[in-house]
């Protein structure tokens, strides 16, 4: 068996005797997820900073988590406290994404915050299916796997996210 092939609850288990390499596995597979998690609430710049964030509490609250195979919605959990924290903190504002935007050109940049601002007002299941989708480009399959929904409620909530997503910027 391939190592990304070893189930959540044994890389879980493994991490919380202290095997640093099984959490990066972890890591590895659900960063995007917590990413898309964070970027559907916060600005950009600040979701890629509370992302480390939230691994970091993930790592030192491991032997806390009873259930192995609970990790995925363990780990979402946190992402979702640590972004209300985070907003909480910095004043509630929820900016465009200006920095993120003087990246790349103007236009490109006013359209990008634009959608995400958008995306950012969809109901929670459909923001954050379509982060993960468009935003870290992860397949159905993929997006189904790392967050425990069916593949069919995955479609589903593409669906409609872009159906509303489409509505909102048209």
């Amino acid at each position: 068996m391939s190592m990304s092939a070893r189930p959540d609850a044994e890389l879980v288990r493994a991490a919380q005797a202290g095997d640093t390499a099984s959490f990066e596995m972890l890591y590895k597979k659900y960063a995007p997820v917590v990413h898309s998690i964070l970027l559907g609430r916060l600005p950009a710049g600040d979701a890629e900073d509370v992302t480390q964030n939230v691994f970091i509490a993930a790592w030192t609250k491991l032997t806390s988590l009873r259930d192995p195979a609970a990790f995925a919605g363990w780990v979402a959990r946190i992402a979702r406290n640590a972004a209300e924290d985070h907003r909480r903190r910095s004043g509630d504002t929820l900016q465009l994404d200006v920095e993120y935007a003087t990246k790349s050109r103007q236009a490109e940049a006013a359209e990008a915050a634009h959608a995400l601002a958008a995306i950012r007002a969809l109901p929670e299941a459909y923001r954050e299916t379509l982060m993960m989708r468009l935003v870290e480009g992860m397949s159905g399959v993929e997006i189904a796997e790392r967050t425990g929904l069916t593949e069919g409620s995955v479609r589903v909530n593409l669906h409609r996210g872009m159906q509303l997503l489409r509505e909102a910027l048209s």
